[in-house]
């Protein structure tokens, strides 16, 4: 049986709307970006602070891990530190959100954080073809990661008849995941990309992942002396929850029920008009409170975190309802919904698109329809 369309037949739009839409977000967007200023600094400070101090607080308490309330509460603090660190400061700030401020500390092309995977990576595989090519399959490769099926119009292949459990490994390793993308091992083992070219994207990534497995697992356990298990026990432990909470936040963000994917032709000739239509179609919000929202980096905000990358992500909150009133006026779906729903659709798309007899679905209209 064919699959439905999600959402596609109610949300064609003309050349003429798609020209009207983009100047309503553009104008929203001149708007947001002529206002920033002071509290956006000190914002991002604030957050530079709370990353620090949770991490010194939980590297504390773990030196005397071998009490368990101590190892408890400084794993929980370090796990904490490094969502922080990821989420909300090194994700925004590498999108150049801060950039103006002209403090080194926040300049998004030279930004380091605390994971195993390079920032020059991640701009390039998030930032760039992530960003650009949201949800158009085979241009951007968050879509399935290159290890899952998300969606019927993926080709199946028997592999993914196990990844209900090797997304569980992968979420544990997101990190590592995250780290790898850019070497394209596919395209290696396929011939399309050199052994050379491989050498030479993998030495800058071993630098870094020597520093930070040095870092967690041998200097600061060492530091610890008679405890060096507890500590490196409790470093393996924050970087688990940060693995953890990262995965599902973004891949709420673009993977539920209602979250559509792309042919490649969609961007031939692609309007401004028409790259906001589908950065709003392939994406997902979360709703929550103010805390559940910085801890996520404002991913909780996908969709106006796709329409303006680069607007300071404390901002996102003040504008969607905005952003969801001009979706109402064209006529698209703004998709949000809980993180237990939204990460409950993800978990059923995993499950569900593992198996052969799910696929073949029809891809969705590559561009609106024209009037």
């Amino acid at each position: 049986m064919t699959a439905a369309l999600p959402y596609a037949l109610n949300s064609q739009l003309s050349e003429a709307q798609l020209t009207a839409l983009a100047a309503e977000l553009d104008a929203l967007r001149d708007r947001v970006l002529a206002d920033i200023g002071q509290r956006d600094a000190d914002y991002i400070r604030n957050i530079h602070k709370a990353v620090r101090y949770t991490g010194l607080a939980g590297r504390g308490l773990l030196m005397a891990g071998i009490f368990p309330p101590a190892w408890l509460a400084g794993t929980a603090l370090l796990g904490i530190s490094k969502i922080l660190d990821n989420m909300e400061l090194g994700h925004n700030v590498m999108h150049g959100q801060f950039d103006w401020m002209r403090d080194p500390a926040f300049n998004g092309k030279t930004f380091e954080w605390d994971i195993v995977g390079t920032s020059d990576n991640w701009r390039y595989t998030h930032n760039f073809r992530h960003h650009t090519y949201t949800n158009v399959r085979g241009m951007d490769d968050d879509v399935g990661y290159g290890l899952l099926r998300l969606f019927p119009e993926q080709r199946w292949k028997s592999m993914y008849l196990f990844q209900p459990v090797y997304a569980v490994l992968f979420a544990l390793l997101f990190q590592w995941g995250v780290a790898i993308q850019n070497l394209e091992l596919g395209r290696v083992a396929k011939g399309k990309k050199s052994w050379a070219e491989l050498k030479e994207q993998w030495i800058p990534l071993q630098k870094k992942i020597r520093s930070q497995l040095l870092k967690d697992y041998v200097l600061f356990p060492l530091l610890a002396g008679p405890f060096f298990l507890p500590v490196l026990l409790g470093n393996l432990a924050a970087n688990g929850i940060r693995n953890l909470w990262t995965f599902t936040i973004i891949f709420c963000g673009h993977f539920t029920t209602d979250a559509e994917v792309f042919p490649k032709e969609c961007v031939d000739n692609e309007t401004r008009g028409h790259w906001y239509w589908r950065q709003i179609r392939g994406s997902s919000n979360l709703t929550g409170g103010k805390l559940f929202h910085i801890l996520s980096g404002n991913l909780s905000h996908q969709i106006e975190h796709h329409l303006y990358p680069d607007i300071p992500a404390c901002r996102y909150a003040e504008i969607a309802p905005e952003v969801q009133a001009i979706c109402a006026r064209y006529g698209i779906r703004y998709n949000k919904g809980s993180l237990l729903t939204q990460f409950g659709q993800v978990t059923k798309r995993i499950v569900k698109y593992a198996f052969p007899w799910t696929g073949k679905g029809k891809a969705i209209t590559a561009q609106p329809q024209t009037a």
